[in-house]
């Protein structure tokens, strides 16, 4: 199966203010989440990605744009965009519906009940007027799993494509490739504009880099012992 980089999108106005932005519309990256997107773009330049899917939320698609516009084959219709220069859009990669708690201070939410309840044990929270992450887990995780299927039919196995979204989101679809229950999501950390890779195999996914916000060269699919999804014993000889 492919190898998925989860893109987690540079800094924005509502990380610099603290606040939750969740679905608030017209939230955009900072002048610090640009130019982490412009590098970003470079970081990715000896990668062979095959398809770049995003969350639709602005700060997203803005973290996409250095990228898109130096590789614009990855863009456009005939990628599932909805114009040229437009990454192919999945809703279930958007961010958790906060419901009630969006647009809030985070100082201000530490103080809700609610609070004790996402940090020790996610599995039980829903937020008021939102989604459960539960429900933000099943949902990622299903559609990265519809994505790997359709990449792996038309690129085959060997195909790396990237998914840019939000925080809560890569931490939940890297719990389900670490196999972590839901209630440990929290000891999970992704920076902003870091890049985490899975490589799904037939057996179990391998989580290959974690909030990575180095050189990713590596990551530039090469035969390697244990493709077909067992485990190098005593360890990976590392990149060729």
């Amino acid at each position: 199966m492919p190898t998925l980089l989860l893109v987690r999108h540079g800094r924005s106005t509502a990380n610099t203010a603290g606040i939750l932005a969740g679905w608030t519309p017209g939230v955009d990256l900072d002048d610090t989440g640009r130019a982490q997107a412009a590098a970003l773009a470079g970081r990715l330049a000896p990668v062979p990605l095959v398809q770049v899917v995003s969350s639709p939320l602005e700060r997203c698609r803005q973290t996409l744009e250095p990228l898109l516009a130096a590789r614009p084959d990855l863009a456009g219709p005939e990628r599932g965009g909805t114009a040229p220069g437009e990454p192919a859009l999945d809703e279930r990669l958007g961010e958790c519906h906060y419901g009630e708690w969006t647009g809030r201070p985070l100082r201000e939410l530490a103080e809700e009940p609610l609070w004790r309840v996402v940090q020790d044990h996610a599995a039980a929270a829903a937020f008021p007027g939102g989604e459960s992450l539960r429900g933000l887990s099943h949902r990622t995780v299903d559609a990265v799993r519809e994505w790997n299927g359709r990449i792996a039919a038309e690129h085959g196995d060997d195909a790396v494509w990237l998914a840019c979204s939000h925080g809560d989101v890569i931490k939940a679809v890297v719990a389900d490739a670490l196999g972590l229950h839901l209630d440990h999501f929290q000891r999970i950390n992704v920076d902003p504009c870091s890049v985490t890779a899975i490589r799904y195999t037939a057996r179990r996914p391998f989580l290959l880099r974690m909030g990575d916000t180095g050189d990713l060269a590596a990551l530039a699919p090469a035969p390697a012992a244990g493709a077909d999804g067992d485990a190098a014993v005593g360890g990976s000889t590392g990149a060729a």
